[in-house]
């Protein structure tokens, strides 16, 4: 069992060993606290304890600490609960009050223990896995990011489940984590096929990741030719096949951190406390101390010393600008002359195959109606439409979405600047990217792929055992349907050369 969430700041999962029981994920964002469980599709009983799976990144590896019972199948999983308090805020938040960042868990802890019979419960681990909320938090104070794991580590401790511990993921595990959850629900990393044999995906049909939280993004995907820069390299064996994915996390990448620096580069460019922002809607006004702009990692300027009060920020509605705005944040002109470069000199191969992009991805383009597979050129005329709305026409069209309203236009250009112009999507690999929050079933995210790792539920070889059994039933089956089609085929030619009359 695991429960997991998307989020930038905490995925707290829960698993039940051997699988044949529900499992529960527990998470936390800097928006909203959630609760996600995972339930083991039904199975035979017979069981079988395997090897531990092995996670290579970069040419090192790293094994699970204990064998665990797989059960042979592609498909697992499937999320059966989700807990969801929109007050709590993530983890990393608690810096000025750490104990509050453990005493934030209880909640949904609280509820996802209700799932579990109190038998079951010292027999299910918990796992909690922080992101990019506590990368940048570990940058600009270490001290107060240890305080944090201290707090939420002793909390988890006096709860009855057996506490693996917790550990804060590196961007390129977060990347390469969300790949296996989309291609594992998918059934993609391996195939049964009607011979009774175990067969291995193409690597041309294995499917992207595009993940976007609230302080970080990822790319993964299969490129179409061998990685040059060893850095970004992470390989699985999985099933018996290996895997070498291109994996990168952007740091200050992420939409909450995107909005609070491209707001920052505005400030800085405006000559007094009026800032004419373009990506806010015509008619859009708001006050706001600077204060708290400036204490993210992610903004590398000071407060200009004339700002002494608070802000206001006025809204003119102008895509063309917000779009030269949001170039601002990219360094674009680290890649030239230089081949297979997104941005800010990063290497990467040329994109392939099919995507799905999740999180913020996906709520963005949800809200704009652009999750059916339109047109590049159909998404950039809506979000530009979009943009030019007067603010009341938004505000009246949209009730309820306040808190967020403002920025759908600033988040719809932004996507596709980095999908096109950072990542280099054309208007002919377009096509080849979804804009999902669930895949085969299950939302996505690291968190499941994050606990298949820890309790090696994916075997590094193939089920040589259970695929022999499986051929002996394979074989059975095709004698029976020869049998019934020969007895099939006598009954027809009977009718036919019968005499009539």
């Amino acid at each position: 069992m695991s429960s997991c969430p998307q989020t930038p700041s905490l995925g707290l999962c829960l698993t039940r060993g051997p699988p044949t029981r529900p499992s529960l994920c527990t998470g936390g964002q800097q928006t909203r606290r959630t609760t996600r469980a995972w339930s083991a599709r039904p199975w035979s009983a017979r069981r079988k304890q395997i090897s531990r799976s092995t996670y290579r990144k970069s040419g090192s590896e790293r094994l699970s600490e204990l064998p665990k019972w797989h059960r042979w199948s592609v498909r697992n999983w499937t999320r059966t609960y989700m807990c969801l308090h929109r007050s709590g805020p993530g983890i990393s938040s608690y810096a000025s009050n750490p104990a509050q960042a453990g005493e934030s868990l209880q909640g949904c802890l609280e509820e996802a223990l209700a799932l579990i019979p109190e038998a079951q419960q010292r027999k299910t681990p918990l796992f909690l896995g922080a992101t990019a909320g506590m990368r940048l938090l570990s940058q600009k104070n270490s001290s107060q990011a240890r305080d944090i794991f201290e707090a939420v580590t002793q909390v988890l401790s006096k709860s009855p489940l057996d506490f693996w511990g917790a550990e804060l993921l590196a961007g390129q595990d977060e990347g390469a984590l969300g790949w296996i959850t989309i291609n594992y629900v998918l059934g993609m990393l391996v195939k049964y096929s009607f011979s009774g044999e175990w067969i291995q995906p193409l690597e041309g049909t294995l499917v992207g990741a595009l993940d976007m939280g609230g302080a970080s993004t990822q790319i993964t995907f299969v490129p179409g030719g061998p990685i040059l820069d060893k850095s970004t390299q992470t390989t699985f064996r999985l099933y018996g096949s290996e895997h070498s994915v291109y994996t990168h996390s952007y740091l200050c990448f992420g939409r909450d951190q995107m909005l609070s620096r491209l707001l920052a580069q505005l400030v800085q460019s405006s000559s007094g406390p009026l800032v004419r922002h373009p990506c806010y809607h015509s008619g859009y006004w708001a006050t706001l101390s600077p204060a708290a702009l400036y204490e993210s990692p992610c903004v590398h300027t000071a407060a200009p010393p004339e700002l002494a009060g608070n802000l206001t920020v006025e809204g003119t509605g102008n895509p063309g600008a917000c779009i030269s705005a949001l170039r601002g944040l990219f360094n674009f002109s680290s890649c030239q002359g230089r081949g297979h470069c997104a941005f800010n000199g990063v290497y990467q191969p040329p994109v392939r195959g099919q995507f799905y992009a999740f999180s913020n991805f996906y709520y963005t383009f949800h809200f704009l109606n652009l999750t059916s597979k339109q047109p590049l050129a159909t998404v950039n005329a809506t979000i530009w439409e979009f943009c030019q709305r007067p603010w009341k026409q938004v505000e009246a069209s949209s009730p309820g979405q306040d808190r967020w309203l403002r920025d759908y236009c600033t988040s719809g250009l932004y996507i596709l600047t980095l999908l096109l112009e950072g990542y280099g999507f054309s208007e002919e690999t377009w096509p080849g990217i979804e804009f999902r929050k669930q895949a085969g079933g299950t939302e996505m995210g690291w968190t499941l792929g994050y606990m298949l790792n820890l309790t090696s539920m994916i075997p590094a070889e193939v089920p040589a055992q259970w695929r022999a059994q499986s051929y002996g039933i394979w074989a059975a089956g095709v004698v029976f349907a020869v049998l019934t089609l020969a007895v099939t085929l006598g009954a027809v030619a009977g009718q036919l050369l019968w005499p009539q009359g």
